[in-house]
């Protein structure tokens, strides 16, 4: 199972999205809230480039924010890049 790591922030609903659809997938992840963590805020735009929420990562690729994760589901490549079933 690959390392996933999501930033989020407590009012992102992109961000509740993203963990829903990661979820649903069957996928385990490390959540960021990063709402009041300059530092971790600082971290993710460091590791992604980018400054919105949320930003995933899986095995510290970056994958991008929920429109990215839907559209790879879409295109039927999340669950080979989870390591998960497609029956999810």
């Amino acid at each position: 199972m690959p390392k996933i790591v999501i930033y989020t922030k407590s009012y992102c609903p992109y961000c509740t999205r993203a963990k829903e659809l990661l979820s649903i997938k069957g996928a385990s992840f490390t959540e960021y809230d990063i709402t009041a963590d300059p530092v971790r805020e600082q971290e993710m735009k460091d590791l992604s480039g980018r400054h919105t929420v949320p930003q995933i990562f899986v095995d510290e690729r970056p994958i991008g924010g929920c429109s990215d994760l839907f559209d790879l589901d879409e295109k039927g490549q999340l669950c080979e890049l989870l390591g998960t079933s497609p029956d999810n």
